[in-house]
């Protein structure tokens, strides 16, 4: 029986261990989730303490599977497939409350045409036109239909319809086109004033791993979830020879130390990145900065897609 464990929360938060929530937490971890009312309620040291306290490690969006290893008080210990990592070589490792998580028998992501979220935020609706939940961008799910305003997508719970102009469809995932560098700052640039958030990987707040692992997902490219494993991975760019879309990597002790940071060369001496918490998503020039000191290397994992 091909059975998979499908997300069934617009977001899902990965904890790093069944008891990191916080009481402040809880609307994170409920079915439905509250995501914007739980970031709402973060003060910056709340927020700060995901990181500091060592509480969460990544999300995962509505509609993507993941492999359950382990369950615990209401927990399901997991492994993300689609966020490669150094941590697991399955993919990324963390808990979820087992209510974000359905079981389903015939979830077929890999066959047959997808819906991709390309605003950045959809209202899912149910078949009578009420409004379930707020998806994030890149969140993709199964065309069941194509309807005149409406796409109907298979959801983990059953069916829903997404308007057609928050969505492309595409005949497969593996046929979504390559962009080029160009084409992943301009989708960065969409986030602009977008809050950090540590673990982030929705169009609700990014780390800036989860920042430029998105843009580059949105432009047909699975890469590494964590800064580290991103700068050791795609092809190494010589640090004068840049262009955008490149991803710049910056380390303590002024560049020899451990690798701390990722972001998005913009172009004419700049980068695009979600900082840190406190910070939005910017463009920032590079010269004269702490980052200026701290760059340590340079990876491209697009393709010049140009003819």
């Amino acid at each position: 029986m091909n059975e998979k464990w499908i997300v069934n929360v617009s977001v899902a938060t990965v904890w790093t261990s069944y008891d990191s929530p916080r009481e402040i937490d809880k609307k994170a971890i409920s079915n439905p989730v509250e995501i914007d009312e739980w970031l709402d309620g973060l003060s910056y040291e709340t927020r700060l303490g995901l990181h500091n306290q060592n509480l969460v490690q990544t999300q995962v969006l509505f509609g993507q599977e993941v492999i359950v290893t382990n369950e615990k008080d209401g927990w399901a210990e997991v492994i993300i497939p689609d966020q490669p990592s150094s941590k697991d070589e399955r993919g990324y490792p963390g808990w979820i409350p087992k209510d974000q998580l359905q079981r389903q028998h015939d979830w077929k992501i890999s066959q047959g045409p997808v819906a991709v979220i390309t605003a950045k935020s959809a209202t899912l609706f149910s078949e009578s036109d009420e409004p379930l939940m707020e998806l994030s961008y890149q969140t993709v799910l199964p065309v069941v239909q194509e309807l005149d305003h409406w796409v109907k997508v298979k959801t983990p719970s059953g069916f829903g319809l997404i308007s057609t102009e928050r969505v492309k469809i595409f005949q497969s995932k593996d046929e979504i086109p390559k962009g080029n560098g160009h084409d992943i700052v301009l989708a960065g640039e969409a986030f602009l004033g977008l809050p950090y958030l540590w673990g982030g990987m929705s169009s609700f707040g990014y780390d800036c791993s989860g920042f430029s692992y998105t843009m580059c997902k949105a432009n047909g490219y699975t890469i590494p979830r964590d800064a580290s494993d991103q700068a050791k991975a795609g092809k190494r760019v010589e640090l004068e020879k840049i262009e955008p879309g490149d991803l710049l990597f910056f380390a303590y002790e002024e560049g020899k130390g451990r690798i701390h940071h990722v972001g998005i060369y913009y172009g004419n001496g700049k980068m695009l990145h979600s900082p840190k918490t406190g910070k939005s998503i910017e463009v920032i020039p590079l010269q004269g900065t702490i980052y200026e000191k701290e760059l340590c290397a340079a990876r491209r994992y697009w393709q010049d897609t140009e003819e």
